[in-house]
This record gives structure tokens, C-alpha cells and sequence, in this order.
């Protein structure tokens, strides 16, 4: 299998991580984002968006979106589980993945911020509108993991979550957010033991 995917990203991190802590072995080739957005035309035979992460299959084709391939990566390779076999604990989990994957991370996409930048907004502006993206979703994050118990977002073992929330505030700090969440960075410390995060991180590009 291949991974394409850009430097720095927080989503093709989840791939990454993900593929780590299922020993997965795959090909990774990491490509700088285009200065205009996210949207790579050469790749768009492989997504049509045109967007990475990309996992090429060994048998042909290619999934994209990050939890789509992540979510395929747990069906393929179901141990260690990422997610629990409670049916509501799975909801809560996947509720409060896709408000970093669906509500979250898109608003301080690459492509979000260069039309903002092309609609006349100066670079001050659209640093300030990632920054009250970003902390306005994971202060929603936070209050979505009130009730749940460590060291992990949701217990004892790394899940579906912590593969979210780690690139995400990997991200925030990229864009100069105040930290002040302290049930998730808990949770981020705890995964950090791990070395599937750490060897993965977008700053160590040559990591399996």
C-alpha cells in the first residue's frame, strides 16, 4: 500500500498514527501542500477532490478522507480495537471524532484560509478566524470528555479519539491557539507515550 499525504498535516498524522498502532506497513510519500490550497490536480485520478490522505490499495483503487481509511484500517486490522464494542460508547466516540474531523479541522483548512486571503482578508485576519475555529472546537472537545475518565479521551486504552485530538492540538499550536483544555491535553500526554504518535509526528517525515 502507499500513503500520499502533505507535510505539515494534521489529518494525513491521523492516517499515520493509525497505521502504526495496527503495524501496518505502507509506502509514505509525503508532498509539500500547493501554495493555493489543499487541491493537488495531479492526484485527482487517484481522489477526485483532489485531496490527501490517499491510500492506494495493493489490489487497485485508493480510499480517501481520514477517517474513512482509518475507519477501513480498523474493519481490516481489528486488533488492538480502536474502537470499543459498546454500541453507545462507539457513538460517543465517533461524535466527538467527527467534531474535530467535520467541525473543526475544516474551518482552518488550507483551501478555507486561501479564500479568505483571495477575498481580500489580510494575514492577521485569517489567523485570527483559524485561531476562534480551532479554540471554539476544542472547547467543545472538552466538555464532550467532562465525564470520561483517563488517561486516554476515553479511558484506559488509545482509541479512535486520541487519533483525532493529538494532530488537532498539534495544529492549534501551529496557529498560536492558547492551550487552556486541560482534560485534553491529559489525554495528549498520555498518547505521546506511544511511540505510533511519536515516530509519526509530520516533523519525522521518514517514519513508518
Amino acid at each position: 500500500m502507499r500513503l500520499h499525504g502533505y507535510i505539515p498535516s494534521s489529518v494525513t498524522w491521523r492516517v499515520r498514527i493509525a497505521l502504526a498502532l495496527k503495524g501496518v506497513e505502507v509506502e509514505t510519500l509525503l508532498h509539500d501542500l500547493p501554495q493555493d490550497g489543499p487541491r493537488n490536480l495531479g492526484h485527482v485520478s487517484l481522489n477526485p477532490q483532489g485531496l490527501m490522505p490517499i491510500l492506494e490499495l495493493p489490489e487497485g483503487g485508493s480510499l480517501t478522507q481520514s477517517l474513512a481509511i482509518v475507519e477501513w484500517l480498523e474493519e481490516m486490522w481489528p486488533s488492538p480495537p480502536l474502537l470499543p464494542p459498546e454500541p453507545a460508547q462507539r457513538a460517543r466516540m465517533r461524535a466527538f471524532t467527527l467534531a474535530i474531523a467535520c467541525e473543526t479541522q475544516p474551518l482552518h483548512a488550507a483551501g478555507v484560509l486561501a479564500r479568505l486571503r483571495a477575498a481580500g482578508l489580510t494575514e492577521g485576519q485569517v489567523q485570527g478566524w483559524a485561531r476562534h475555529a480551532i479554540s471554539e472546537g476544542l472547547e467543545a472537545c472538552e466538555g464532550l470528555l467532562a465525564d470520561s475518565p483517563g488517561p486516554f479521551c476515553f479511558g484506559a486504552r488509545v482509541s479512535l479519539a486520541d487519533v483525532f485530538l493529538v494532530p488537532q492540538l498539534y495544529a492549534a499550536r501551529r496557529f498560536g491557539v492558547q492551550l487552556a483544555f486541560p482534560r485534553l491535553l491529559s489525554a495528549e500526554a498520555a498518547s505521546m507515550t506511544l511511540p505510533a504518535f511519536r515516530d509519526t509526528m509530520p516533523e519525522t517525515p521518514d517514519a513508518a
